[in-house]
């Protein structure tokens, strides 16, 4: 139980936001719940699988696109039609174009995930039909409706924080869970030498496809998030530079742990909000942040929480080197 103490106080801090924050900062912690599931889902590629996608954006802006084309015109939102639609659209994508990533590897397999985002991008990007470069706005919230009640009232900032912190913890549960699975014994074992597991006799490729899907639905569940939290959606979702972004902060908070990814996006985002007030030249500062983690914390920021921990732990239960000091006086007593 104590391994999960941290974890319990995170979410502990991350349910009472909405009570002593502002509106503002609210909207911007839920935009941070949305990225990090979006890079948890990419975490499952990189940092389990050994996967690295650089098309990862284009599951995030199927499930947005899905939403917006699907729902545009409509005069309500069902949650339940809204999102399994979103989630669909999404793994089929990632179906299609995983069947024949995954049969490339190394930079093959970069290159090709790139190029798959890119054609979607360019395919809305010069669809007059779906908005083209201005995007389609929506301008109603998925509801979910219990006779002439609505139960979740995402409207209202609080209620869709709430909400996405709800799908961050199912998506991170549901990631722990499979990753304890054989399967997910299987995909790490791929990620340290797929060759070796392919001599057990483990169909690699099929192994890698399930991991693809799985990925692309949850990157189709923040997509989804997004839009209807922000109610609007353009090309950008499905670019090279989302791409970028997420695995930044995949690299930042730490690949190989589900919790690294949420320190990564809250990292990340706040950077980009505070530093511009300090100076103008924002990013150059940002960089030289970026540079500093990979030389100094090569595990990302995740790595500094078990030295923090085991510190915790030497400052109230006493540092091993008075343990030590104790045990040889009482050895050395008669």
């Amino acid at each position: 139980m104590r391994r999960y103490l941290p974890l319990l106080l995170a979410l502990l801090i991350l349910a009472l936001v909405p009570l002593f924050l502002s509106g503002f900062y609210v909207g911007l912690v839920s935009r941070i719940l949305i990225l990090a599931i979006f890079a948890m889902s990419l975490d499952l590629l990189i940092g389990f699988t050994g996967l690295v996608s650089f098309g990862h954006a284009a599951f995030y802006g199927i499930g947005a696109y899905t939403l917006g084309i699907a729902f545009q015109n409509a005069e309500v939102i069902h949650l339940w039609q809204a999102l399994p639609l979103s989630l669909a659209a999404a793994a089929l994508a990632a179906l299609a174009i995983g069947w024949i990533s995954v049969r490339t590897t190394g930079i093959y397999f970069i290159m090709i995930t790139l190029a798959f985002a890119q054609m979607f991008f360019y395919f809305f990007f010069e669809s007059p039909r779906f908005g083209g470069d201005d995007g389609i706005f929506l301008f109603l919230k998925p509801v979910l409706m219990l006779g002439s009640e609505d139960l979740l009232g995402l409207d209202k900032d609080s209620h869709f924080y709430y909400f996405t912190l709800t799908c961050l913890v199912v998506a991170f549960l549901f990631l722990k869970m499979i990753l304890r699975a054989p399967f997910g014994r299987v995909i790490t074992a791929i990620r340290a030498n797929e060759h070796r597991v392919q001599a057990l006799g483990y169909a690699t490729n099929r192994y890698k496809l399930v991991s693809f899907v799985l990925a692309g639905t949850l990157a189709g569940l923040a997509g989804f998030l997004e839009a209807a939290h922000t109610g609007y959606i353009n090309p950008a979702f499905l670019s090279w530079h989302e791409s970028g972004i997420v695995i930044a902060i995949v690299i930042l908070g730490g690949m190989g742990t589900l919790y690294g990814p949420v320190l990564g996006a809250f990292a990340v985002v706040l950077l980009q909000n505070f530093l511009p007030e300090l100076t103008p030249h924002w990013q150059l500062l940002f960089g030289g942040i970026i540079i500093a983690v990979v030389l100094f914390l090569p595990h990302g920021v995740a790595s500094l929480f078990p030295k923090v921990a085991d510190l915790g732990r030497g400052w109230i239960g006493g540092s091993p080197t008075s343990a030590k000091k104790v045990d040889s006086h009482k050895e050395a007593q008669p």
